[in-house]
């Protein structure tokens, strides 16, 4: 066996393979090798394919896409109904097994994790590579869930390797052979480069992540900003994120809330008492977090899946839903055409803070000030809904509707695998988003 180098940290990313799928299979085994998608509604309109498992990847079935378009692909295609409790059952399970080795673990969704090994690799293996074997055992014979496993000297090329090789996998990726592992691959397996940046990268002669790490940093920084200069230094080699603490929070950079109503919005009265409603959930949560948002995005999606988002600064950072709400309806009233039916509506707060500011947006008019009343208001209600319940006590917007605004406080999101178009979002730091 070839002698590895020890670099200055050691990290895993360990990473559940087909999480959703493989966690309702072990209710259903007979199913192990015939294709199965975890998701919603067959007969609503939240029927998406949540995940799947090995037997319909060979199908090209895709994560998010409509169950009638997986059905195209593949007829026999069964059909699974998720269930949150048992993945955030195994979740913690599958995390207090890491915890056994390090106390440095951090998730990165529901289904990842990594782990700094640095200090004490050598108590338990041969070898960080030999560790991460172990921890594919170990959550093998314990929860009858596989693991893929990326050894790698920073956090990012952990990650990438637990991509290279599936399922039930580990790869090492040591400072003496990335760039003959990594540096070949399509620039699009990189981390943090989506669909339109792969797009945008190719069409700057980048079709590599070896050719990304030769490139030009202040011409990636132009193209793409701060996001260009990181990309550089990831592909490099050259990430020195840590690896937080178990329990160890990131700050939180944005939150949101989104739906796909229970029939398409049409006008004024439909679209405003879906943002009053995702406004209201939105503004809550701040609420919660001690937060206050400086600007406010919706995202609009029509009949066709097709989606824009759009944002905009507020004059004052708000935690109140009135003022999120009045924000949201600006938007959409000055970038969608009102005749035009909506499927999905989402509402987030960014430019988060810690106490409240404003922006004096010109030389001759005061700043804008706070709302008191309102702010004491809306705090009232957080009390009542503390004390009885969510949808104790609701807008007039929720009563007797018809589009499904009734479920938006108990809807679950975020912190999973791979959500449907409905759920909330609380997004984080640079390695904090997925």
């Amino acid at each position: 066996m070839e002698q590895e180098k020890i670099p200055q940290r050691w990290i895993i990313h360990c990473d559940c393979n087909s999480f959703f799928a493989s966690v309702e299979l072990l209710s259903h085994p007979e199913l192990k090798n015939v294709p199965v998608a975890v998701c919603g509604d067959p007969d609503g309109r939240h029927g998406i394919v949540l995940a799947k498992n090995e037997a319909a990847k060979k199908y090209h079935i895709q994560t998010a896409e409509t169950i009638w378009q997986a059905r195209a692909k593949c007829p026999d295609l069964t059909l699974l109904a998720p269930h949150r409790e048992k993945y955030r059952y195994y979740y913690t399970v599958i995390n207090a097994i890491y915890q056994e080795y390090t106390n440095r673990v951090e998730p990165f969704s529901i289904d990842e994790s990594w782990l700094d090994i640095t200090q004490g690799w050598h108590l338990f293996a041969q070898s960080p590579k030999a560790l991460g074997d172990e921890l594919r055992r170990r959550v093998r014979e314990e929860t009858g869930l596989t693991i893929s496993a990326g050894v790698s000297f920073n956090k990012v090329f952990a990650k990438m390797g637990s991509d290279y090789k599936k399922p039930d996998a580990t790869t090492y990726i040591g400072p003496e052979n990335y760039r003959e592992v990594l540096w070949p691959l399509p620039v699009g397996d990189m981390l943090f480069v989506g669909k339109s940046a792969a797009a945008r990268l190719q069409m700057m002669g980048i079709r590599t992540v070896g050719e990304l790490a030769a490139a030009d940093p202040k011409r990636l920084a132009e193209a793409f900003g701060k996001l260009g200069a990181e990309l550089s230094r990831y592909a490099r080699g050259q990430d020195a994120a840590e690896v937080r603490r178990w329990g160890e929070s990131e700050p939180i950079k944005s939150v949101g809330n989104q739906t796909t109503f229970r029939r398409d919005l049409r006008g004024t009265a439909d679209i405003r008492a879906g943002l009053a409603a995702l406004s209201d959930e939105v503004a809550g949560r701040l609420r919660r977090h001690g937060l206050w948002a400086g600007a406010v995005q919706v995202t609009i999606k029509d009949t066709q899946l097709k989606s824009i988002q759009r944002q905009k600064q507020l004059p004052m950072a708000t935690h109140l839903a009135r003022t999120i709400e009045s924000a949201a309806w600006q938007l959409v009233h000055d970038n969608w055409d009102i005749t035009r039916p909506i499927r999905l509506l989402g509402v987030t707060a960014l430019a988060l803070s810690n106490e409240p500011f404003a922006v004096q947006q010109s030389l001759f008019d005061d700043a804008p000030k706070a709302d008191p009343k309102r702010e004491a208001l809306e705090k009232s209600l957080d009390a009542i809904r503390g004390k009885y319940g969510k949808n104790a006590i609701a807008g007039a917007y929720v009563l007797k509707n018809e589009i499904g605004l009734d479920g938006l406080a108990i809807q679950e999101g975020g912190a999973a695998e791979n959500d449907d178009d409905t759920g909330r979002q609380l997004t984080k730091g640079p390695l904090g988003q997925k």
